[in-house]
């Protein structure tokens, strides 16, 4: 895929181009940013305050009624965080408090600052306030006089306020009204419910506002309505011009040479004589003039790249990065700057019919590449609270679990750009939804532009991350009107649903397709997740394009069923757990720490949850004896689960090209489909995630009445490797054994042994024994997979007799845990509650086998755990 460009309606395109070569350059970025000068460069400050809220015109029945006067904010925050932060409400996380706050959403909120103005701003042609994120109905006054209204979360909002201003402290107020009670007019009037199923209120409203859905409730997550600034707000004074955006396109890329035209938005306010810069690695590259006219000019730079390295996922090569940086000078004075952060590659998804039904596999520098990765939420109820270092962990935990995509699922909302710099640096794809799920939303013009609009400006702004894999319209709503019942449940007249559907087609078959073309032309779009993208396949049809597979969870049926449903690319799929001990504590008083009390279920969002984890596991493990045991024990059900689906994908490469499970993190502490939990620790789904995306796969399955090794790898060049299978007992006596030389095909899955059962078993105990499969290379282990012929719950494990040492040596702690005879799923935690984290846990121990893990004390915890208890299956019950 090249990256193409073309102008926004009504931009003017110049440019007189010149032409420079650059050499690929080793060395690190250079990252300067533009100082303000004097006589017209572009000044960016925050305004970052202080400043207060209150709620506006309290009624005596508000809890903030008894002092309704200012209360300090922060700028970005919101109505719940300011409010938590004053004392003024409990926390929402905490117990059952989340019901005590349902109150705030129908109430209308101010924020108020002062901004100082002196003669050297008041000079400059143009004083603007950029709202980078309003939530969501928002009027804006400057000294009392009305000058701007906002009313979309996704977008950003800017305003000339220099008329309103005078010397001195000029005042800023944002009114915000409830979303819950503006949108409620278009509700009544509308005369027919639109479907939105996770809305967890009588009157579904959240699909009238656009605003992050989730927000409204979800099976996962609570219903905390925010109003607020979310992101930053930004004071830009400027003169002449300024550059407005920068997209790089990438017109060629082979071993030779990369061509990038750049191509600069240039706003002015006059017309004058232009000039851009452009830089690489801080190398000078090309320099373009033109003439600018008044309003957006687009300005083109030409520039090669010689010997280019590209950039590869995670796991296939370094992801290099170049740093772009584009200088404005007009009428000889320096206008600004912009940097941006680039790679080299070409991205293509190839999604066309073939015998087999319809492909969805991405191509990435002309190589078919597996994905392997996960689903990703917002990683907070309130998204102001979500800081860089937050995002990078999360992205790293993706990364260090061999993780080479992740989508961005469309109920939530487009990521800070901390999130994509992270995955560009870590080479994790992202999958990009628009931000529509589950729902059916209104056709009328205004809403349409609206969201014409906001996809425009994220597009604009995600467009040049070599992360960003494909646009996806929706999620799931394709396949609800479809499949869900939508037409019965909501009473719709034959009449309504023809207007819903075309209402839908015109958003996710027409508009968004077309902004896409247009802006980040060569980019994929698909119409929605799951679709077939054509007109006449039903959305999820298996060995159509994407698929969501929810016989697993929701449709009861046995885990086994993975194994049956393989489709082409599955970008959902999920199975849950609760989070460990630590976590709930942080929710959960010691008198409710049982799966039925008030606050468990409180934090258990799914209908049938608990009651399916319960249903799952008395088909796999013996009743877990206490509450503690239980947490462990869902956490080792979800793991397997999912490492049963993740591998039948892996196994079936290349007709199936990728595999994301439901979900990677979560948005408060609470039991879910996710692998990491709200504080960022590892269930075990993420350890087990390690595992079974490795770059090379031992993956042993019982298939009828054979077992097959099955040997997977991503690399892009053959492995020659050493597979070792073999037989023991639970006391680790061997059985039998077979070693055979072998070479991995590249990017392949192949079956490398196949036995009966009956041979495999050769006359032992199926309820005593296992099949030990491993690939090594060099002496080194690539790769093991245990298989065990019954279910865990029919297994006479024995007692493991675990023994731990601790070794602090050279400030690195390590810790050795030895089994003595098999231990399955042996989890370490740190006694006495000591915060940090083990660098491997929930791992098999074959008898007499001792392995090492490392100590993570992360911020705040010690440098050597007070004590390690080491569990495994066999104590939980």
């Amino acid at each position: 895929m090249a990256f193409v460009a073309s102008p926004s309606i009504g931009a003017r395109r110049t440019g007189v181009v010149i032409v420079a070569a650059l050499a690929a350059c080793a060395g690190g970025p250079a990252r300067a940013e533009s100082a303000p000068a004097p006589g017209g460069e572009v000044t960016t400050t925050t305004l970052a305050g202080p400043w207060w809220f209150r709620q506006v015109e309290a009624p005596r029945s508000s809890p903030t009624a008894a002092n309704a006067d200012w209360m300090a904010a922060t700028v970005p925050g919101c109505v719940h965080t300011d409010l938590l932060a004053n004392h003024r409400i409990p926390d929402p996380f905490v117990g059952t408090n989340e019901k005590d706050v349902q109150w705030i959403e129908k109430a209308d909120w101010e924020y108020r600052t002062t901004l100082v103005a002196d003669d050297a701003l008041l000079g400059r042609e143009r004083v603007e306030l950029v709202w980078q994120g309003l939530d969501t109905y928002a009027e804006v006054f400057v000294n009392g006089a009305s000058v701007m209204s906002a009313h979309n979360m996704f977008r950003r909002w800017v305003v000339d306020i220099k008329s309103s201003l005078h010397r001195g402290d000029n005042v800023v107020l944002v009114r915000f009204r409830s979303p819950i009670t503006f949108v409620k007019p278009a509700y009544h009037r509308l005369g027919y419910v639109l479907p939105a199923v996770n809305d967890q209120a009588p009157e579904m409203l959240s699909m009238f506002a656009r605003k992050a859905p989730y927000h409204y409730g979800w099976d996962w997550g609570p219903r905390l309505v925010t109003s607020g600034i979310w992101r930053p707000v930004l004071l830009r004074a400027w003169d002449g011009a300024r550059i407005e955006d920068v997209h790089v396109r990438q017109e060629r890329l082979d071993d030779a040479r990369a061509e990038l035209t750049v191509d600069v938005t240039v706003a002015a306010t006059r017309a004058g004589a232009g000039e851009v810069a452009v830089a690489i690695d801080g190398a000078p590259a090309a320099r373009a003039t033109a003439a600018l006219a008044p309003g957006p000019n687009h300005v083109l730079a030409r520039v090669v790249v010689e010997r280019p390295q590209r950039w590869w996922p995670n796991g296939l090569g370094t992801p290099r990065l170049y740093d772009v940086t584009v200088d404005l000078s007009s009428d000889g004075q320096a206008r600004g700057r912009h940097a941006a952060r680039i790679g080299l590659r070409t991205v293509e998804v190839v999604n066309r019919r073939d015998r087999d039904g319809k492909s969805f596999t991405v191509k990435v520098n002309g190589v078919p590449v597996f994905m392997k990765g996960a689903n990703y939420i917002p990683s907070d109820s309130f998204p102001s609270r979500v800081t860089p270092e937050r995002l990078g962990a999360l992205v790293q935990a993706a990364a260090d679990a061999n993780m080479n995509m992740l989508r961005v699922w469309g109920g939530g909302v487009y990521e800070d750009d901390a999130f994509y710099a992270a995955c560009d640096r870590l080479g994790i794809l992202v999958w990009q939804d628009f931000m529509f799920a589950c729902s059916q939303y209104p056709g009328d013009a205004a809403f349409v532009a609206d969201v014409e609009q906001e996809a425009v400006e994220n597009v604009r702004r995600l467009r040049n991350h070599p992360c960003l894999a494909l646009w996806a319209g929706n999620n799931e709503i394709e396949a609800a009107w479809q499949g869900w019942g939508w037409a019965f449940k909501f009473h719709l007249s034959r009449a309504v649903q023809d207007k819903l559907w075309a209402d839908y087609k015109h958003l996710f078959h027409h508009l968004l397709p077309a902004v896409v073309a247009r802006e980040d032309p060569g980019r994929f779009y698909t119409r929605s997740s799951p679709s077939a993208n054509e007109d006449g396949v039903p959305a999820n049809k298996l060995g159509w394009g994407d698929m969501h597979y929810w016989g697993v969870w929701h449709g009861e049926q046995p885990y086994a069923r993975y194994a049956d449903n393989v489709s082409r690319f599955m970008s959902e799929y999920g199975f849950q757990s609760f989070p460990e001990p630590s976590t709930v504590a942080r929710y959960a008083a010691p008198a409710e720490r049982r799966i039925d009390s008030p606050v468990m279920q409180a934090h258990q969002r799914h209908p049938r949850g608990n009651q399916l984890i319960a249903t799952y596991m008395a088909r796999d493990f013996r009743p877990p004896r206490d509450f503690e045991s239980f947490l462990y024990v869902s956490q080792v059900l979800q793991a397997t689960v999912i490492k049963f689906g993740a591998e039948a994908h892996r196994r079936r490469m290349p007709y199936s090209a990728g595999t994301l499970y439901w979900q990677l993190d979560d948005c408060w502490p609470v039991a879910s489909w996710s692998g990491i939990d709200y504080f960022g620790r590892w269930k075990a789904l993420h350890h087990y995630a390690r595992r079974f995306y490795a770059p090379l796969l031992v993956s042993p399955v019982v298939d009828g009445g054979s077992v097959r090794v099955h040997v997977v790898s991503d690399r892009l060049t053959d492995t020659r490797a050493q597979l070792s299978v073999r037989l023991i007992d639970f006391d680790g006596h061997e059985r039998w054994r077979r070693d055979s030389p072998i070479t991995v095909p590249a990017n392949a899955s192949r079956v490398q042994l196949t036995l009966s059962r009956r041979e495999a078993l050769a006359g032992a105990d199926p309820h005593q024994v296992v099949l030990v499969a491993e690939l090594a290379q060099d002496g080194q282990r690539l790769s093991r997979n245990l298989l065990f012929f019954v279910k865990s719950r029919d297994l006479e494990l024995p007692d493991p007799a675990l023994e731990t040492a601790v070794d602090p040596r050279a400030g690195v702690t390590t810790v050795k845990v030895t089994a003595r005879r098999l231990a399955r799923d042996v989890w370490l935690t740190a006694e006495d509650g000591a915060s940090g984290s083990f660098t491997d846990n929930f791992f098999d121990l074959l008898p007499g086998e001792t392995t090492t893990v490392g100590w993570n004390p992360g911020p705040a915890g010690p440098a050597s755990p007070p004590g390690v208890r080491a569990r495994s299956l066999r104590d939980t019950y």
